[in-house]
């Protein structure tokens, strides 16, 4: 192969940022004061798009403070008079390395992140590599499982298709059916090769077959090794996202219109947001839920 991975992802992450997008990381990163780096992810970074949420991950330095991490917030700014919200996500560069080698119980940052994403602000050249190894941690934790979970015999897609249709259905979201193809469509650049590099990072051999199709050489041992590893995040998944809605909800400030906004936006069902439902989206969360639950089950019942 003439590219490794580390390589691929420092080429990805170095990709293209809006000027307004690198302010608002600059902004975030001296606002935090212990800033290494700043993640800019999400559909605004493929689209270039400032309308709706910009979502980022400030990354930075020392141990990490909170133990249900990351830490979430919402920030409005205007930068030469265009209006930009935010969601920022903050936890130390350690752990984020840790959660994307699938060394912590967490899945969704190696999930997140074997995604597209740009590094929007760096503190200095020293941060850059262990940024880099980090990302490509990621995509390494998630080729693993792809594997693991996919056909003895299939496409790259068929296995990127079965990752995040498990790691989905493990996480406390709420996501249209299908959600994996989109993924996999609009990002097609981003993963068109991906997965034989992540493989190889891994140490996992693999044959390419004649029909363009790959046949990864994992032994049942190590394949049962593999999904031991993910039934255990797999039963904690749901249970961990809910401590860290409940986590955020009291740090997140306006997080029942971001709530509102993101499930109208992943549904299509909107959600009302009274003043009690602002003032308390914990308590109101099971009632908004039940609604959304009850709009999907009518939308499924229509004719065709």
């Amino acid at each position: 192969m003439t590219q490794d991975l580390e390589g691929r992802v420092s080429q990805a992450l170095q990709r293209p940022v809006v000027p307004e997008v690198r302010a608002f990381a600059e902004r975030l990163a001296y606002a935090s004061g212990s800033a290494v780096a700043v993640l800019f992810y999400g559909s605004n970074l493929r689209t270039g798009s400032l309308e709706g949420v910009l979502d980022f991950y400030v990354l930075t330095e020392g141990p990490q403070v909170e133990k249900i991490w990351p830490r979430v917030s919402y920030h409005e700014w205007t930068f030469q008079g265009v209006p930009l919200r935010a969601k920022v996500a903050t936890m130390a560069l350690e752990t984020f390395r840790a959660a994307a080698a699938g060394e912590l119980v967490d899945t969704t940052i190696w999930a997140r992140f074997v995604q597209p994403s740009g590094l929007a602000w760096l503190r200095g050249e020293a941060t850059r590599q262990p940024v880099f190894a980090a990302v490509s941690g990621a995509a390494r934790t998630a080729a693993r499982l792809a594997v693991a979970l996919g056909p003895e015999t299939g496409t790259a897609e068929d296995y990127w298709r079965a990752l995040f249709r498990a790691t989905y259905a493990a996480e406390f979201r709420v996501e249209k059916a299908g959600r994996e193809d989109s993924i996999l469509s609009v990002n097609q650049e981003h993963f068109d090769g991906l997965l034989p590099l992540a493989l190889a990072a891994d140490d996992i051999a693999f044959e390419r077959l004649p029909n363009g199709t790959l046949r990864p050489q994992v032994s049942p041992r190590e394949r049962a090794r593999v999904l031991d590893w993910w039934k255990r995040r797999r039963r904690l998944g749901k249970p961990y996202n809910v401590l860290r809605l409940l986590k955020a909800s009291t740090t997140f400030e306006g997080a029942a219109r971001y709530a509102a906004w993101k499930i109208e936006r992943h549904t299509g069902v909107p959600v009302t947001i009274t003043p009690w439902r602002e003032r308390h989206p914990v308590l109101s969360a099971p009632g908004v839920l039940w609604q959304v639950w009850r709009a999907k089950k009518a939308m499924e019942r229509k004719p065709a």
